[in-house]
């Protein structure tokens, strides 16, 4: 796996080193402090491809719990391509449900 500056101090058994390192090097300048516990315990399954259903306080992370392994398959997707050439992602990669009307503020 490639490095990027901060990716190296990592503990080897944390979870940031199974996402691409462009991936993990944003989540770690977003949020220096780390993954949330809700984080830790689901990436592991939701990357299995299985129905997972996290149920946390607001605040700890859901979202992006579920969004950030979309994009880390996104960013491969893409990494993967070959410039020029019709091989290409094409079509929706990830759909998402998310209650967005409690999200919004009252």
């Amino acid at each position: 796996m490639a490095t990027l500056a901060g990716l190296d101090l990592l503990p080897e058994d944390s979870i940031l080193r199974t996402f691409h390192p462009a991936v993990a090097g944003w989540f770690l300048r977003r949020f220096p402090e780390g993954p949330t516990e809700p984080q830790r315990a689901a990436w592991p399954r939701i990357m299995t491809g299985g129905d997972v259903l996290v149920a946390s306080p607001t605040g700890t992370g859901k979202t992006l719990t579920g969004f950030l392994v979309a994009i880390d398959a996104a960013y491969r997707a893409q990494a993967r391509s070959v410039p020029g050439s019709e091989r290409r992602p094409t079509g929706p990669g990830v759909v998402y449900v998310s209650p967005l009307r409690a999200l919004a503020p009252t």
